[in-house]
């Protein structure tokens, strides 16, 4: 059993962003608090992206607090450049990461503490950040018919690169940008494509200011402040239209089919009849927060999510989910990284005792 301060669960950027203020407050990595990652390197989620998803195509990727990401190659895989940026500033501010560390469970201790169990033993915390994001927990809907299906399905988070799917018939399901990039990316390999989504996409024309992001962060906001699962950023945002997205358009890659109703051994129909036959079913239907290993603090609410206020759970001070919600962007996790120990550190000295 090892005691420290504060235990943060995860090294992508909110993690990263949460250590570092640590790091500022005065807390002491391995003495004060510890930074676990069930990552095999530095790089967070970005280091199992797909080889064909350079620097730049990526959206919006902000630095990290006290070191810029500058001169990046945009030809280079996302996975490589943020990787190698990633590794850099955890050696440059002396994070001591540990890793692979899978943490399995977060129950209550004794004396107001926490216990975090992990693959590599148990450390006793009085607060906890929680910055696991989502790449673990890939979502994949059910429909009737799934498993008589002859081809092969796979998640975004298998995708490799579209040459794989060369010379077949690819239905793409998903509205959000990967599926996008994946149609884009595909259409000059595969034999057909189809693009299914159970809204239609709505694009988004100009520049995404201030204001707007604003706005879309308190639709977001109000969700987690009820309780409920955080949307995805595309719901609120909307697909921004760049040329990319208009020769797709004009090309009739995107031109979009709304949700099949079943799945058949070759391929997909609609209840009207409608059937496209297909190899491969390609499922870009995102992520749900990976939050498992804290059932045992038992914090969700009846409509599914944690329930938070700016980052602090509210069922429970101790927990800070940062990179959830609200914070789930680049720059929103370096925000809520300040906010959280600011919060923590608040705690903390509430909670010592006085001397007498």
């Amino acid at each position: 059993m090892r005691e420290v301060e504060v235990v943060v669960t995860g090294a992508g950027q909110a993690g990263l962003s949460s250590a570092y203020h640590l790091r500022r407050s005065g807390f002491e990595p391995e003495r004060d608090f510890v930074v676990l990652d069930r990552s095999p390197a530095p790089g967070g989620a970005w280091q199992f992206r797909w080889p064909s998803l350079t620097y730049g195509k990526v959206h919006g990727m902000h630095s990290l607090p006290g070191m810029e990401l500058a001169n990046a190659d945009p030809a280079r895989p996302s996975a490589e450049v943020i990787g190698e940026y990633f590794d850099r500033y955890e050696r440059a501010f002396d994070l001591r990461v540990r890793r692979p560390v899978a943490v399995r469970a977060v129950r209550e201790g004794d004396g107001g503490r926490l216990l975090v169990e992990t693959s590599a033993g148990t450390w006793s915390t009085r607060a906890l950040i929680n910055a696991t994001g989502t790449w673990d927990q890939p979502f994949l809907p059910r429909y009737p018919g799934q498993e008589s299906f002859r081809g092969r399905q796979l998640h975004t988070a298998r995708y490799a690169g579209p040459e794989e799917f060369a010379g077949q018939r690819v239905v793409v399901v998903g509205g959000g940008a990967s599926g996008t990039q994946h149609l884009l990316e595909l259409a000059p390999y595969a034999a057909a494509t189809t693009w299914v989504t159970r809204r239609p996409p709505v694009f988004r024309e100009g520049p995404f200011d201030a204001d707007a992001g604003r706005a879309a962060v308190a639709l977001v906001e109000e969700r987690v402040r009820q309780g409920l699962p955080p949307r995805s950023v595309v719901s609120v945002t909307g697909l921004p239209l760049n040329d990319a997205i208009r020769k797709g358009l004009a090309d009739g890659v995107l031109d979009r089919l709304p949700m099949f109703d079943r799945i058949t051994p070759d391929g997909v129909e609609w209840r009207d009849g409608r059937h496209v036959t297909a190899d491969v079913i390609l499922w870009a239907t995102g992520f749900r927060a990976a939050l498992g290993h804290l059932a045992p603090l038992r914090l969700r609410e009846p409509g599914g999510g944690i329930r938070v206020e700016g980052t602090r759970a509210v069922a429970d001070p101790r927990i800070h989910l940062v990179g959830y919600g609200p914070s789930a962007s680049t720059i929103g996790a370096n925000r809520a990284g300040r906010a959280a120990v600011r919060d923590i550190r608040r705690l903390l000295a509430e909670d010592r005792p006085v001397a007498a």
